[in-house]
């Protein structure tokens, strides 16, 4: 195996850790949301910052690197326009992801709270949740057109 297929099976591998990770993560907290249990969204909200940390946000900074090492061995170059389309998607995804990031941790935080003390969830969690699942749609969404782009190199 060259050092060029292993660089693009580590590239193609985070992408993957990505969207499944995203998928898993939404799908997740989701399910935990209709049930309406407080203790029940705080474990799970727990459990999916910690996934975003390990995982999502090892491949998020792994996928620049292992990228940017591709086009080098491949003589790539950055004006490439389905390059160009992949990095501005990458912000995107990045601008709508790190906000995300820090909602997770609130929504576990009240849900953690309303549970210790037998609340039912207050409204700002309510709030919270609908721009998480809102700013879901742009961040996943840009991680798909990007995979779509690697693979089709369309322009």
């Amino acid at each position: 195996m060259t050092l060029y297929f292993l660089l693009k099976y580590l590239h193609v591998l985070g992408a993957i850790v990505i969207l499944g990770t995203g998928t898993g993560i939404a799908f997740f907290m989701l399910m935990a949301h209709r049930s309406q249990d407080a203790a029940f969204i705080a474990r799970t909200a727990a459990t999916v910052v910690v996934a975003d940390m390990i995982f999502t946000l090892t491949a998020v900074l792994l996928q620049p690197v292992s990228g940017g090492l591709l086009m080098l061995l491949s003589s790539t170059g950055i004006t490439e326009r389905w390059l160009l389309a992949s990095l501005a998607l990458y912000a995107v995804a990045g601008a709508f992801w790190v906000p995300v990031v820090f909602m997770q941790i609130e929504m576990r935080d009240l849900a953690q709270a309303a549970a210790s003390k037998g609340n039912a969830l207050p409204p700002r969690y309510f709030a919270l949740f609908r721009r998480w699942f809102l700013f879901g749609i742009p961040g996943f969404g840009s991680v798909m057109i990007i995979l779509w782009l690697m693979i089709a190199k369309p322009f």
